[in-house]
């Protein structure tokens, strides 16, 4: 198979450690292209612009927009050619079901697979007490290689061998490279939902996800198999995942529908 060409991009900003982590892994295996935000992005989800200003840059191009807006301009103009996106790597876990629709990282591969193309958003788990703490966080580049090495792995053999047949994307989540080599599991996003909403004695709500806590302590809730229980147990986390929001029909819903009266 020739050489992969993949369009890069991520939410931490085109200068991020783990942006710059995956462009040097991956120009081994294939033509990189970077297509990232200017600036930090971080959890706009699919958030869309009308029109974007781009910037060339000695990666590839950097968009004053969103990871979505990078996707976009991408595949629809810049790298129209690219045979796979790649998003990351991003400074910070995206685990549990409830997150993957915040994530800018992972939004940027859902709105790749629209395009028909296949997508894997990649992501850094770092064992802090709260969500907040990762702004202050300034990681060493080297603790990118496990996932830079997962990702390298996935790109060039994942095309290849049907995964993209059943998978519109794959979400990796991979422990920092300090921890030693890791173990690949095959996973799914957790259910387990721990925000909370505190008032404060100013009448503010302070919004908090408290499972940063408590994977920091290595006490979570989460059964195997799940990708958080794998990445807490240092393992990669690779949840092959599909992008439209479908259900099957059921008989509730079409008797709700037959029995509606818009005259009423």
């Amino acid at each position: 198979m020739d050489e992969p060409s993949i369009l890069l991009t991520n939410d931490d900003g085109i200068e991020s450690a783990g942006l710059r982590a995956l462009s040097d892994t991956l120009s081994d295996v294939g033509d990189v292209t970077v297509v990232a935000p200017a600036e930090d992005q971080s959890a706009v989800g699919r958030s869309l612009s009308h029109d974007v200003t781009v910037h060339e840059h000695e990666l590839g191009y950097a968009i004053e927009g969103t990871p979505a807006d990078c996707t976009v301009a991408g595949l629809g103009s810049l790298v129209p050619d690219a045979d796979i996106v790649v998003a990351g790597c991003n400074q910070g876990a995206n685990l549990g079901a409830y997150v993957l629709g915040r994530s800018g990282t992972v939004s940027a591969a859902v709105e790749a697979t629209f395009f028909d193309v296949p997508a894997i958003a990649v992501s850094m788990y770092i064992p802090v007490r709260e969500d907040a703490a990762f702004d202050e966080l300034q990681m060493n580049p080297e603790s990118y290689a496990e996932a830079a090495r997962a990702t390298e792995y996935l790109v060039e053999r994942a095309r290849g061998t049907g995964v993209f047949d059943d998978a519109d994307y794959l979400n990796v989540n991979a422990p920092v490279a300090e921890w030693g080599p890791a173990e690949m599991a095959v996973t799914y996003p957790s259910e387990v939902y721990q925000m909370t909403a505190t008032r404060e004695d100013n009448g503010d709500i302070q919004l908090q996800d408290r499972i940063w806590e408590r994977m920091a302590e290595g006490d979570i809730p989460d059964p195997e198999g799940s990708d958080r229980r794998a990445v807490v147990d240092g393992k990669v986390s690779v949840s092959p995942l599909t992008a439209p929001h479908t259900t099957e029909h059921h008989d509730e819903l079409d008797a709700l529908a037959e029995t509606y009266d818009p005259t009423a």
